[in-house]
């Protein structure tokens, strides 16, 4: 099963990153794999802060591929950079084992942060974290006059795993259909900010659009 938890219901964008367990589909259990709160290695995944957004910083154990190529468009390449910025931002929450991080609450607001600190919790309750590596490709994007927009990606899960920090173990399986996974985010700009903030997530695993 997917190493990040997808519930077929609408929820935070975080919370559709990553519910279920990998081999396993006990949701009380979490659902990637990490570090724990000080990496025995040295960070290598990170993002300096600009423009007063969060320096985020990652374990070397952790490798992302954002297959998003620039549209051209400010606005949606802007909303594609913060949604990047977002993912990585719940996973430093988790490395860190802090399911109240600043980097995460940046990002998502309202019901978004509530599920947000929910799933990061999970993790932090079952001593997980996460390891591996996550690709994100076929993004679809579109920005309306009313400062809100919407935004489609798949998820490639099959070499991403849920990593016990008290024994070091990490649980892999075999990659099958349910590897890959399908979003439907919905995001609103915060003009103070100038950052696009997530609200809510579909998610789907399994999708036929996301197969390689």
């Amino acid at each position: 099963m997917n190493p990040r938890a997808v519930f077929l219901m609408t929820l935070a964008v975080t919370t559709a990153l990553a519910l279920t367990a990998c081999g396993s589909e006990d949701t009380a259990t979490p659902a990637k794999g990490g570090d724990k709160k000080t990496p025995s290695t040295a960070p290598t995944s990170s993002a300096p802060a600009s423009d007063g957004r969060p320096a985020i910083e990652l374990p070397s154990d952790l490798s992302y591929t954002f297959d998003w190529p620039k549209t051209g468009d400010k606005e949606k390449d802007a909303v594609l950079a913060d949604s990047e910025q977002s993912i990585k931002a719940v996973d430093q929450a988790i490395v860190n084992q802090n399911a109240l991080d600043e980097a995460y609450l940046y990002y998502y607001e309202g019901e978004a942060a509530a599920e947000t600190q929910k799933f990061v919790q999970n993790y932090v309750d079952h001593k997980a974290g996460i390891t591996g590596s996550y690709r994100f490709y076929a993004p679809e994007v579109n920005v309306d006059k009313d400062g809100t927009a919407s935004l489609s990606y798949c998820e490639d899960q099959g070499k991403a795993y849920v990593k016990y920090l008290e024994t070091g173990k990490i649980k892999k399986t075999e990659v099958t259909a349910k590897s890959y996974v399908i979003y439907h985010a919905s995001l609103k700009r915060d003009e103070a900010k100038g950052a696009w903030m997530i609200q809510k997530i579909v998610s789907e695993s399994g999708s036929a659009k996301c197969q390689p």
